[in-house]
Order: structure tokens, then C-alpha cells, then sequence
């Protein structure tokens, strides 16, 4: 096992690299790829591999700039992956110890942290029952000193959450809850594995009261939902799911990732009920939910929803070249909107460019819809008499093909 060389090793020296993250990223990249190829092969090399990795990995990006949190989340990446390798070894126990050894004094090592997220997985890592609670023991008496009447209450110790995790592999779950009891504060992060010591006895109900017991002002009330909501799923209980946690829990990047979580999760509840609830915990956005409705085919609530509030008007221009051929009465609307919103002074940096293409992919649209050039002119010019913020510049773009 130790005369294989890794490839990666001598590429994560310490500082090794730079204020720039590009090319430490990639060279994560790459020694991810050589640990999974090893492992297809050898997976005890692939641990060895991968224990070696996470040693190294912080001390050569301590310089990286870690402020757009990229490099944080690829680190955060690579223990997902690495954990199972390292985890699924079949070793002798002396061997695994080594490997704990060396992860321990690399988290405790670890300045910035980069690699506390290793905690999490401390108990998946331990790989057995009987380890998981030697570890926990190591642990307990360090925070129940922290976290003691007498202390200051300001002491940070970095082996907390492997705790947590170390007790809830080997079942002990009424010492971690008597733990987390002994906290000077509430804190989700540190709570959420007191949920999931309530699951695991079964205790559902009371889980939930307790997950729900930790909402504060700073708490994240969508882990929270989301937590919550994944008990009364697991109990069959998706009615009761969606109507107290669906919307707080599945928040995505954007209101159509939003849709798009809620409908995967309740495939037994229709598109449009979905969506207009989720319109209706948004007044006055109606419009911002224009791509979901489009996405699930309710091309009527789409132009009503946008209608109503404005959504970006590129997008609507877009839908109306998409859809001129499959659907070209909702095609006209949306580029009729588009042109609508334009006018009030809406979208960011709207050039007469942008106002030509809308014109244009509503004149598409209008042609697979049967109606006239001379109708689709005479309702934008009625649109741009109303003296609007947009309406002057539309009309200069505009105007050249609207006389002709």
C-alpha cells in the first residue's frame, strides 16, 4: 500500500499555492479522479489515498482567497466523495485507528478551517459502533467542560460536531440529547443531530416539536422546514408535509427551482395547485413565477401572472420566439407583454435592440397565429399613446417599422 505514489501528494505541499483559486481547484479536480480510478481497483489504496488528501488539503490552500466561498465548497465537495472510500475500506482495526489519527490531528491542524465539515461524517468514518463511541468518550468531557456553568461560554472546540456524529453511530442517543442540553445556546447547527437521535428512536412527533423549539432570529428557518418536513414524508404524511413546511423548505435559486422541488416532491398534487400557492405567499410577484407556469405548460395562468407584475422582459421575448410555432396565441401575449413592460421603464439595460427582437418575435408569433401585421401594429401603437417612461424610446425604435 505505501509504495504506490500519488500523483496529487507532491502537488499539495504546504502554501502551495497562491492568492488565485483557479488552479488549486483544478488540481483538486484531478486528485479526486486519481482516487476514484485507484479505487476501482484497490479500494483500501483509495482510503490511504484519500486520508492523504484531506491531511494535505488545507495546509496547501491556506493562502487561496476564499472569499467567494468557491474553494470552500469544492473542499466541502471532495469529503463527500472521500468519506464513503474512506469508510467502506475493510481494514484491520489498527489500520483504521491510524487513518482516525491522522484525520483528528489534521481537523484540529486546520487554521481556517477548511476541513470542519469532516466532523459531520466523523461517526461514518469510525465505521463501526464500538469505535464511533471510543471516540465519542474522547470527546464528551472537552465540551461538557466548554460548555460547564463556570466556563466563559466562549471556548471553540473543533472536535464538537464529530461528537455529535460519533454518538449517533454508536446509538447512544439519549447522551447525545442530555448533551446538546448542556448548550449555553441554541443552535441549529448543533440541534439538528438532536432530531435525528429523536428519529432514530422513533420519536417523530417529539422531533419535530424539538426542531421547531430551536426557531430564532438567526436560525435557518428553511433547514429547519426541510428537517421537519422529511419526518412527515418518512411517515406518509404528505398532505401535513406540504401544507406546514413544502414552501419554507424546498427555496431554490430561483422561483422556478422553487417550482420545480415542490412538484418533484408531491408528485400526487397538481402543477397548478402547487404554483398557485406558492404565487399566493408572494403577493405582488406574481410575475416572477411567468418561467414556472411556462415550465408546466399553464400557458394561460403564465400571461396572467405576468399581467399582474412584471417579470424580465427578455424573458418574455424569449417565450415568444420559443413558442411562436407550439403555442402561438400564448406566444403573441407574452411578446405583447414584453413590449408592455418595456414601455413602464422595466428590464435591465433594455437596448433598441432588444425592443426590435420583441417586435419581431411577436410578428412571428402573430403570423402562426392568423393575425395581421396591420392588428399587431394597431395595439402597440395604442399601447405607446399612454405616456409611460419606455414609450418614447419604444417608439423611436419602433417607429421605422411601424410606418412601413
Amino acid at each position: 500500500m505505501n509504495s504506490y505514489k500519488w500523483q496529487f501528494a507532491p502537488r499539495f505541499r504546504q502554501s502551495a499555492f497562491g492568492w488565485k483559486s483557479d488552479k488549486p481547484m483544478q488540481r483538486i479536480k484531478e486528485a479526486l479522479t486519481e482516487i476514484k480510478q485507484v479505487a476501482k481497483k484497490d479500494p483500501v489504496l483509495a482510503a490511504e489515498g484519500a486520508v492523504l488528501f484531506l491531511e494535505k488539503i488545507a495546509p496547501a490552500i491556506e493562502q487561496v482567497d476564499s472569499s467567494s466561498g468557491a474553494i470552500g465548497s469544492m473542499v466541502n465537495r471532495a469529503i463527500e466523495i472521500l468519506v464513503p472510500i474512506i469508510a467502506k475500506a475493510q481494514v484491520e482495526q489498527p489500520v483504521r485507528d491510524r487513518w482516525l489519527e491522522r484525520l483528528w490531528n489534521a481537523i484540529q491542524n486546520d487554521q481556517i478551517p477548511y476541513i470542519e465539515y469532516l466532523g459531520d461524517y466523523w461517526g461514518e468514518l469510525c465505521s463501526t459502533p464500538d469505535t464511533a463511541s471510543r471516540w465519542a468518550d474522547e470527546f464528551l468531557p472537552v465540551i461538557e467542560q466548554i460548555w460547564s456553568p463556570q466556563s466563559s461560554g466562549h471556548g471553540h472546540f473543533s472536535g464538537t460536531t464529530a461528537c455529535f456524529s460519533a454518538l449517533y453511530t454508536a446509538g447512544r442517543y439519549q447522551d447525545l440529547l442530555t448533551l446538546l442540553d448542556k448548550a449555553p445556546y441554541k443552535m441549529w447547527w448543533n440541534r439538528c443531530w438532536g432530531v435525528k437521535a429523536l428519529v432514530a428512536q422513533g420519536k417523530k412527533s417529539e422531533a419535530i416539536r424539538y426542531a421547531e423549539d430551536n426557531k430564532g432570529l438567526n436560525d435557518p428557518a428553511s433547514a429547519i422546514a426541510e428537517a421537519c418536513e422529511e419526518i412527515l414524508l418518512s411517515s406518509g404524511l404528505s398532505d401535513e408535509a406540504y401544507n406546514r413546511y413544502a414552501l419554507a423548505a424546498n427555496q431554490g435559486t430561483t422561483y422556478l427551482a422553487t417550482f420545480r422541488a415542490i412538484v418533484k416532491k408531491y408528485p400526487h398534487k397538481s402543477a397548478a395547485d402547487i404554483l398557485r400557492d406558492l404565487v399566493a405567499s408572494q403577493p405582488g410577484s406574481e410575475g416572477k413565477w411567468f418561467a414556472a407556469a411556462k415550465d408546466a405548460g399553464l400557458f394561460d395562468l403564465a400571461i396572467e401572472l405576468v399581467s399582474k407584475s412584471p417579470t424580465d422582459p427578455k424573458t418574455l421575448v424569449r417565450a415568444a420566439r420559443d413558442y411562436a410555432e407550439k403555442q402561438p396565441d400564448f406566444a403573441v401575449s407574452a411578446g405583447l407583454t414584453a413590449l408592455y413592460w418595456m414601455s413602464q421603464g422595466y428590464g435591465y439595460q433594455i437596448t433598441a435592440t432588444d425592443i426590435v427582437d420583441a417586435y419581431k418575435s411577436l410578428m412571428l408569433a402573430a403570423n402562426h397565429a392568423g393575425i395581421t401585421e396591420a392588428q399587431i401594429k394597431a395595439r402597440i401603437q395604442a399601447s405607446m399613446r399612454e405616456k409611460t417612461p419606455g414609450n418614447s424610446f419604444m417608439f423611436t425604435a419602433l417607429s421605422y417599422l411601424l410606418e412601413s
